[in-house]
């Protein structure tokens, strides 16, 4: 029996872990919850709800705590989390890239963030926007990395196009950490 939204989300990160995104449904959560799916609904009013609730659950995985001193260093060490909360769930850059949350712990990430890009001197919109940058950078990098490992085992056919034929093998390789650290770096200018 379910006795709040917390069980409602947590039910709901569990089939996320389990079978991906798109096994994520009201009518499972109820069936693993041994409810009726009135009382999922009455905790998570509608599936854009529900998915809202698991983003920031997620980000929630990101802790603000304990963050360098240095804009800088605090910005990046942001990212780092943010993509590790990102990767420690199934298809966990797909359910936050797909909803905007404005809820606590998505609100007190990006305080966090913008608190650090203010630090650093940037002016409020540059700081609003690189923080959206950092996001948007992290959350495509991190679909990629969860979507199809391996995708490029057998190469990439570029055809007759000699700037990819010249950096094919560098596209294909699955450096993702080290994509997001180059990434990182250049959008706050490291």
């Amino acid at each position: 029996m379910t006795n709040s939204q917390a069980d409602v989300v947590r039910a709901a990160l569990e089939i996320l872990d389990e079978r991906g995104a798109a096994a994520v449904s009201l009518r499972t959560i109820a069936e693993r919850l041994g409810v009726r799916m009135n009382t999922v609904l009455w905790h998570a009013k509608s599936k854009a709800r529900l998915i809202e609730l698991m983003a920031d659950a997620i980000v929630a995985g990101a802790s603000i705590d304990g963050l360098p001193e240095h804009w800088s260093e605090r910005a990046a060490e942001l990212a780092r989390r943010f993509r590790r909360a990102l990767l420690a769930h199934r298809d966990g850059a797909t359910i936050v890239a797909g909803t905007y949350a404005a809820e606590p712990a998505t609100l007190d990430f990006a305080e966090a963030l913008i608190a650090a890009l203010l630090d650093g001197g940037l002016p409020e919109r540059e700081a609003a926007w690189t923080c959206w940058s950092l996001v948007y950078f992290i959350l495509g990098l991190a679909q990629e990395e969860q979507a199809m490992p391996g995708r490029f085992a057998h190469g990439l056919d570029v055809g007759q196009r000699p700037a990819l034929q010249r950096v094919a093998p560098i596209l294909i390789e699955e450096s993702f950490e080290e994509r997001f650290e180059f990434g990182v770096a250049r959008l706050l200018h490291l």
